[in-house]
C-alpha cells in the first residue's frame, strides 16, 4: 500500500496547489498533526523543519488510489523541486509518524521537509510560524475554520 501525503501548506484543501494539483484525484483527506518538526515561513510557502522536540505542525493526510500514487508522487517532487539525492533539494521526501486529529492513530506518511542546507538557514534567521498551522497566521484574529 503506497504512503498517504502529509501536506502542510499550499497542497492544503482550499490552497491553491491543492486546487491545481490534488482535486479530484485524492481518496481520501484529513487533519493531521507531524510532532518532531517546526514551520517556517518562506517565499509564498512553508517549510517544516525537523527539530526533535519541535511540533506539532498542522496540516492534511491525502491518500490517494494506488493506481494514480505514483503519478501524483512525481508531480509532488517536482513541485517541491525534490530529486532523490538532489544537492540543490529545497526539501527532502521524508516518511515520517504523523497522528490522525480525529482518533489520535499513527499513521506513516511521506512529508516533504526542508532539506539541511535550507533548514540550516531558517533555524539561523527564519521566520518561525508559532503554532505550527501556515494556514492560522493568515487568518484574522478570532476567526475559525471548520478543521478548528
Amino acid at each position: 500500500m503506497p504512503l498517504p501525503f502529509f501536506v502542510y501548506g499550499t497542497l492544503r484543501p482550499g490552497e491553491r496547489h491543492h486546487t491545481l494539483l490534488l482535486r479530484g484525484r485524492t481518496h481520501t483527506e484529513e487533519p493531521g498533526r507531524l510532532h518532531g518538526a517546526v514551520l517556517y515561513d518562506g517565499p509564498g510557502y512553508p517549510y517544516a523543519v525537523e527539530e526533535p522536540d519541535g511540533g506539532p505542525v498542522t496540516g492534511d493526510l491525502v491518500t490517494v488510489p494506488p493506481h494514480a500514487h505514483a503519478g501524483l508522487l512525481a508531480v509532488l517532487d517536482a513541485l517541491e523541486e525534490y530529486t532523490p539525492g538532489g544537492p540543490r533539494n529545497l526539501y527532502e521526501r521524508v516518511a515520517r509518524e504523523v497522528t490522525r486529529a480525529a482518533d489520535g492513530a499513527p499513521v506513516r506518511a511521506w512529508v516533504y521537509v526542508a532539506a539541511p542546507r535550507v533548514a540550516a538557514r531558517l533555524r539561523a534567521g527564519g521566520v518561525r510560524i508559532d503554532g505550527g498551522d501556515w494556514l492560522a497566521r493568515r487568518r484574522p484574529e478570532g476567526t475559525r475554520t471548520a478543521q478548528q
